[in-house]
């Protein structure tokens, strides 16, 4: 079957169950007729998609929420009409070749095949590793539900397609900041991990507290640079808070405290 077969069928596909859905309710079709899918995703992607809807692992998919030169993040649902973010890593970002130094030393990943798209496959998985390990020992961190390829599947921390507001666009007190060490805590602790790029930017805060995302870079305490990444990560937060005129401990104190 040649692609542009395959990008009618899947487009079809999509149609079909919007307008199953449109039977029982209105709904806003984000989609508009896979002209997002076009001009973002790959040939390999699309049909990446279109097999997860046919496995019904997804059962459609709205617009896109958020957009960096890495990834991009879609609103979907799921068969339950639940609502799932769908995290796609573009193939055709050069990005990827500045995360290596967070993938080679780390002794989870010993085989590293060459060439970007095998580098983006893998970045995936890294990241659907670190998310259930953390979640498995009850860290608050986004619910990963599934991956395939360069798809990440996960909970929509969020309302009607809209995402939770993070740290950076939230108003924060003293309470954000202990939180936010104590997630650093956490990592280390219950998981043996470092965030690697902890930051207001991948920080949710909700009614619930603080949940954790973006969790690629995160690296095995074996790993030969995870004292200097966990340094930078305390650095980085704690300037965040300090810009806020928020009182914080000195991040030498805060790396003894994580790491006695």
């Amino acid at each position: 079957m040649s692609f542009d077969n395959l990008n009618e069928e899947f487009e079809l596909k999509i149609q079909y169950k919007l307008d199953q859905k449109l039977k029982r309710r209105k709904l806003f079709d984000g989609f508009k007729k896979n002209k997002v899918v076009n001009e973002v995703l790959d040939k390999l992607t699309v049909m990446e998609l279109y097999n997860l809807i046919k496995s019904n692992v997804v059962f459609y998919m709205n617009g896109i929420v958020k957009a960096g030169k890495e990834s991009v993040v879609f609103w979907a649902k799921g068969e339950n009409d639940e609502d799932l973010a769908l995290k796609v890593y573009l193939v055709s970002t050069s990005n990827f070749k500045k995360r290596i130094q967070y993938i080679v030393g780390d002794p989870r990943f010993s085989r590293i095949k060459k060439g970007t798209k095998n580098l983006v496959y893998l970045w995936a998985q890294k990241e659907f590793r670190n998310l259930s390990l953390c979640y498995k020992k009850g860290i608050p961190v986004v619910k990963p539900l599934h991956v395939s390829k360069n798809i990440l599947v996960m909970e929509f921390i969020g309302e009607g397609g809209t995402p939770a507001k993070t740290l950076l666009e939230s108003h924060i007190d003293q309470h954000d900041y202990e939180s936010s060490i104590s997630l650093i805590k956490m990592l280390y602790n219950k998981a043996k991990l470092v965030h690697g790029d902890f930051s207001e930017y991948n920080i949710f805060k909700t009614d619930k507290g603080l949940i954790l995302f973006d969790l690629g870079s995160a690296v095995d305490l074996n790993h030969p640079n995870s004292n200097d990444f966990l340094k930078r990560d305390i650095n980085n937060i704690t300037n965040f808070f300090v810009k806020r005129g928020l009182t914080v401990e000195h991040p030498s104190d805060v790396l003894r405290k994580v790491t006695k």
